[in-house]
């Protein structure tokens, strides 16, 4: 979603780490990536074709429905990134990787304690494979203070597979517009 503006990628990589005003610490584009992130986050949240996928996994996992949905959709684009990027998943991640290594020092605590595992153990390529969103589902499961079944969520992604692709199909190609949209005109991001 940043294409290839790197404060913009960067404020969306870190925003999740970034508390209510502490955006304003950063660039202005790195602030404007993070307040992108969060209307991102706003329309993901309320759309209803993610809230059919959500309704589906919300009996058996509770609360943790809405993370694993993200990880789910995050699975389907870097599965068929090129459909949506101009380069591979390969040659994005090691860009993506590299500039963040790059600005490390600067950024968030809780990102700096995190992103050397995940760029060792490349988890934007990893999340390509049904393998990688399980072993991903199954870290957040230990580190959440209530039973989440999280460990199991690669498995139903696995039973229903193409169900939850059309929901994603159906939802990128909305997002993707409602970026443009925002970049485009220049809506307050900060």
């Amino acid at each position: 979603m940043s294409g290839n503006d790197e404060e913009l990628l960067l404020g969306n990589f870190i925003a999740d780490a970034v508390k209510g005003k502490k955006a304003a610490l950063y660039s202005p584009g790195i602030t404007r990536g993070i307040y992108l992130h969060r209307l991102i986050d706003a329309y993901t949240d309320t759309h209803p074709v993610v809230a059919d996928s959500k309704i589906r996994l919300r009996e058996k996992y509770k609360k943790y429905a809405t993370v694993i949905v993200d990880l789910y959709y995050d699975h389907f684009l870097a599965n068929q990134f090129e459909r949506f990027a101009d380069e591979s998943l390969a040659n994005y991640s090691q860009r993506a990787y590299s500039l963040i290594n790059h600005h490390l020092p600067n950024l968030p605590e809780r990102v700096q304690y995190f992103f050397p595992y995940m760029m060792e153990q490349n988890w934007l390529l990893e999340y390509a494979k049904i393998d990688g969103i399980s072993r991903a589902l199954t870290g957040l499961s230990r580190r959440t203070s209530f039973v989440s079944g999280m460990e199991t969520a690669g498995e139903e992604l696995a039973l229903n597979y193409s169900l939850y692709q059309q929901e994603f199909d159906a939802f990128f190609p909305e997002l993707e517009l409602y970026v443009q949209e925002c970049l485009h005109n220049r809506l307050k991001l900060v």
